[in-house]
């Protein structure tokens, strides 16, 4: 059974997937249970008259016990300038959902998109005392995504020609996209961009959201489906290569954070966190994501002290 937190447009757009690839069995939870019972009644008419799962919706976070994946898409508000902007009312919540998981469904696999994606992975991963390689941020893989997206019309080719497209660290303005790995073709991308030209790309990629959020509001269906992406990793017993969010150990010389790297996703969370092979520049700017990121767990867990 998958559970999604949070029957708003990212929410309702993972469970529509879900349901219209009859996935698995899906509970959605919000805290107005009207939304999400209409939103579930809505999804219903889309599932495959072959598929024999349902989708229901609810409030009662009871609903969520014995999942096998939980995705938490909830949120208190909309950011204006970066996502770290409402990360302190965002963590109150997100302890408030700590203790439904704990209480609930402590084994499940838990895919965090609610920003800011990284400080709410190790916040969940620390109160809820959870395994690391069960709980997972969902964003940088989007990253990666538009970072594709922009080398493919800086080029004037189709986004399956570009290749290895990265980005690492910080789901926010510190993103750091791989030039170093990328290939148009079988050329890497590094012989073909002037220093200005990636960082015009690099403030590109940075901004994706803010061009995104002006011509229609906010980001829906990309972060969407590279969720259920790893939902179907997960349920599936499919092993995906990706870009996401997660607590380090070493890696990339960082610890205690949390902070997009390549990993593997299979049946059990986070099988393998891999390390590349990035140039100076890039560790250098590695370097500034990783230190904003803790500079804002250092903010987040005084406000905690302070408040819980």
């Amino acid at each position: 059974m998958i559970s999604i937190i949070g029957a708003g447009n990212v929410g309702s757009a993972i469970a529509f997937l879900c349901g219209t690839s009859g996935l698995d069995e899906v509970v959605l939870i919000n805290r107005n249970e009207n939304k999400a019972i209409g939103e579930a009644l809505d999804i219903s008419n889309a599932i495959p008259e072959t598929s024999k799962v349902s989708i229901r919706g609810t409030s009662d976070y009871s609903a969520i016990k014995n999942s096998s994946v939980i995705v938490i898409t909830a949120s208190v508000g909309s950011h204006i300038n970066t996502r770290s902007d409402i990360m302190l009312d965002q963590s109150k919540m997100i302890s408030n959902l700590s203790q439904q998981i704990s209480k609930y469904s402590p084994n499940s696999k838990i895919l965090m998109v609610t920003n800011p994606v990284d400080i709410m992975t190790y916040l969940l991963q620390k109160l809820g005392r959870l395994k690391s390689q069960n709980v997972i941020g969902i964003a940088s893989s989007l990253d990666s995504s538009r970072f594709r997206y922009i080398l493919a019309k800086q080029f004037h080719t189709v986004q399956s020609e570009i290749h290895d497209a990265m980005v690492l660290g910080e789901h926010d303005d510190s993103m750091v996209p791989i030039f170093s790995q990328a290939k148009y073709g079988k050329t890497p991308i590094e012989e073909l961009l002037t220093d200005k030209q990636k960082s015009q790309i690099t403030s590109d990629v940075r901004d994706y959201w803010k061009s995104l959020r002006y011509f229609k509001g906010t980001s829906v269906f990309g972060i969407a489906k590279k969720t259920f992406d790893a939902l179907e990793s997960i349920t599936e017993k499919k092993p995906l290569d990706t870009i996401a969010s997660t607590l380090l150990d070493g890696q990339y010389g960082f610890n205690n954070i949390c902070m997009g790297v390549p990993v593997t996703i299979n049946e059990n969370g986070i099988s393998k966190i891999h390390q590349i092979s990035i140039n100076d520049t890039e560790k250098v700017e590695l370097s500034k994501s990783a230190n904003v990121i803790q500079a804002n767990i250092d903010k987040l867990n005084k406000f905690l002290n302070s408040t819980l």
